[in-house]
């Protein structure tokens, strides 16, 4: 069963028992990757790293040293 047919199932469910609809699939994906990204920005800085660049500042690091 695919998610869409799941969740119109559960709407299906939902209107049976008079309960409100259930949100739809993604709908809090933005907000779920916004907070993982505000959690490692924390837990970097509680670790006295930098919060911020990190990546750019380690593929800058790769990209001078050279080929293997």
């Amino acid at each position: 069963m695919s998610v869409t047919q799941q969740y119109f199932l559960d709407i299906h469910r939902a209107r049976q028992h008079g309960e409100p609809a259930p949100p739809a699939p993604g709908t809090g994906d933005v907000r779920l990757v916004r907070e993982l990204r505000d959690l490692r920005r924390f837990r970097a800085v509680v670790a006295g790293r930098p919060a911020r660049g990190r990546l750019r500042h380690a593929l800058g690091r790769w990209l001078r040293a050279g080929p293997l």
